[in-house]
């Protein structure tokens, strides 16, 4: 229905606002430019058109190559076993629960988003939200607390994704610890609801690694692991130069020039906490505030003066 496409398009919008990509006031004219008809001709678009819209937004996003593939392994897995059901074959079990190891700012959260998408599309969730938590969402300071909260959020999820970020510090307080309380309350839901509902356990790659291994029962209910590498520099600035497009913005020569060089420096001078496209997003919008302070000098501004950001609102790296 041209309703469920709008909300697809409006879903796309409300996302690139909670990731700092478009402001509020960018989100209403592209909202009401999504109003127009969203059929072709009288046909209404078909569910393999929508699911064909959800592959390019993922191919679209900036490096990721390794995560890309497995993600479209993991689609023609769960199709072709629905596929075998369909013509009464044996089929095997599809359990999608994941693992999602890498830094800050690779992408974690924007593919997950993605995945409830995609997933949702093809039958397997009923909603495909996503639900993002952490420990304090789902350990309780007493006793008897933590399976509530932590159902609590399951039954938000239900239906689409529960996203756990930095899940290994669930772990970290060893065996008296509540948080294995909430390891325990998750199983149980794993096993009960396991038709409608996908767990994504997120963090930096070593400390998950480390805290599958102190909970050996895990790995077999987590099948899927997916490991996002740090994006280079170049892709890096890609990203960046995406954004600016977005906020209607671009750079001149000597601002592509700096910001490239920045990016660079940036990655060599703290690669252990580099926030990857964090940073970038943090770099884009102090240079466009610096943008601003130069031209309120003015007391008037060309369509072009707006748009530029120039060598000087770039900064430099050392005061970002």
């Amino acid at each position: 229905m041209a309703k469920d496409l709008n909300a697809f398009r409006n879903e796309r919008i409300l996302t690139l606002v909670e990731q700092g990509e478009i402001t509020i006031c960018e989100a209403f004219i592209m909202m009401r430019k999504s109003s127009s008809p969203t059929t072709k001709g009288d046909v209404e678009i078909s569910r393999e058109e929508r699911i064909a819209q959800i592959q390019r937004e993922l191919s679209l996003l900036i490096g990721l190559k390794s995560v890309k593939q497995l993600i479209q392994e993991i689609q023609a897995f769960v199709e072709i076993q629905q596929r075998r059901i369909s013509v009464k074959l044996n089929s095997e079990p599809v359990v999608l629960h994941m693992i999602f190891k890498g830094n800050p700012g690779t992408g974690k959260t924007t593919v997950a988003r993605i995945i409830g998408k995609l997933f949702r599309e093809m039958g397997v969730l009923s909603k495909g939200h996503i639900i993002e938590v952490e420990r304090a969402d789902l350990v309780a300071e007493y006793i008897g607390q933590t399976a509530q909260r932590t159902r609590e959020q399951l039954r938000k999820a239900y239906g689409g994704i529960l996203f756990i970020d930095e899940a290994y510090s669930l772990a970290r307080g060893g065996e008296k610890d509540f948080g294995k309380e909430s390891i325990d309350t998750m199983v149980k839901a794993m096993e009960d609801q396991r038709s409608d509902l996908i767990i994504i356990l997120a963090g930096y790659s070593k400390p998950m690694e480390d805290f599958l291994q102190t909970n050996p029962g895990l790995n077999s209910r987590f099948p899927i692991a997916i490991d996002f590498p740090d994006y280079s520099a170049f892709e890096l600035f890609k990203i960046a130069e995406g954004m600016l497009k977005q906020r209607d913005y671009q750079l001149n020569k000597a601002a592509r020039r700096k910001l490239f060089r920045i990016i660079e420096d940036m990655k060599k001078k703290d690669q252990s906490n580099f926030g990857n496209a964090r940073e970038i997003r943090n770099l884009i919008e102090k240079s466009i505030r610096k943008q601003a302070v130069r031209l309120v000098k003015k007391q008037q501004s060309s369509r072009t003066d707006l748009m530029e950001i120039s060598n000087e609102d770039i900064g430099e790296v050392l005061e970002v």
